[in-house]
């Protein structure tokens, strides 16, 4: 295996780990609430500037404003499913579908108004130059963003299968009438697990903000591809998106190598609607018999 091709390799599972991320986010919702988040782009572009307006506004390190990110993501998303989405819940598909819809666009144009439309970048400190790793060279915002990631889906992790409010938000996925009988406040819990796919969705835009331009409608280009994630890895699975995540990143990478990054969306899509013939639940979901 050449050199060039164990780079491809090694960049698209670093890349792929904050994809699984934002999939993660978008699953998560979608477990608990049965509803697909058409705002989860705008939401991760919100953590970019958020990350990148501490960060050059008030001279904070990119990654020590990860965590102030976090707090604001956790309560847009609360917010959000709290007040607009509750009301929505029971009503027909298309009336989730346009809600979030709107939310994207009321988020994108906030970000507009704020920080225009022209491109933001943002270069953290000893982080410019490139480390090598044999003949490997691996940017170290990349590297920081993987060793994230993994720490951040272990805390997840750990919430939902380790605290009370993990196990309440499981049992609500699984039956939210039989949950309210055990006195779980659903509708708080509803709340709490958004917010946490907020949060998942805006450290995984914050890791990107110094590793590509951004700018207000970025996240559009990202939501497609996490809808793809978190159903190929079977819609409410976690560690499903971020198996997923990872094939992704590395079919991109590896495909932008071989065929030019122009191919390489096509060639995801492709094998997308090819693997949704053979098992229609994602290669992870559970139920993919097929009955005649």
């Amino acid at each position: 295996m050449s050199i060039q091709v164990l780079q491809s390799l090694l960049d698209g599972i670093l890349m792929g780990g904050v994809y699984a991320l934002a999939a993660l986010g978008l699953s998560l919702i979608f477990g608990v609430l049965k509803i697909t988040n058409f705002a989860h782009g705008a939401m991760m572009t919100v953590g970019m500037y958020v990350v990148y307006a501490l960060a050059s506004g008030l001279g904070f390190n990119a990654y020590l404003a990860l965590p102030f990110a976090m707090i604001l993501m956790f309560v847009i998303g609360f917010l959000i499913q709290r007040f607009p989405i509750h009301y929505i819940e029971h009503a027909p598909a298309h009336n989730q579908l346009l809600l979030t819809l709107g939310m994207a666009y009321i988020l994108e144009n906030v970000l507009l108004v704020i920080f225009t439309p022209n491109y933001k970048t943002l270069t953290v400190d000893g982080f410019e130059k490139a480390l090598r790793i044999g003949n490997l060279t691996v940017a170290p915002a990349k590297l920081v963003a993987f060793a994230v990631v993994v720490f951040v889906t272990g805390c997840i992790y750990f919430i939902l299968y380790r605290t009370h409010t993990g196990n309440s938000i499981r049992a609500s996925a699984q039956n939210d009438t039989g949950a309210k009988l055990m006195g779980i406040n659903v509708r708080n819990i509803r709340a709490i697990a958004f917010g946490l796919g907020a949060v998942c969705t805006g450290i995984a835009g914050g890791l990107l903000t110094p590793i590509m331009s951004i700018y207000p409608t970025l996240g559009e280009s990202f939501q497609l591809k996490c809808f793809v994630i978190a159903v190929l890895g079977g819609m409410g699975n976690l560690w499903g998106a971020l198996l997923s995540g990872l094939l992704i990143g590395v079919i991109e990478s590896l495909s932008s190598y071989y065929l030019g990054g122009s191919w390489s969306e096509m060639l995801i899509y492709g094998i997308f609607i090819l693997i949704l013939f053979v098992r229609p639940t994602g290669l992870f979901g559970r139920g993919n018999r097929r009955e005649n």
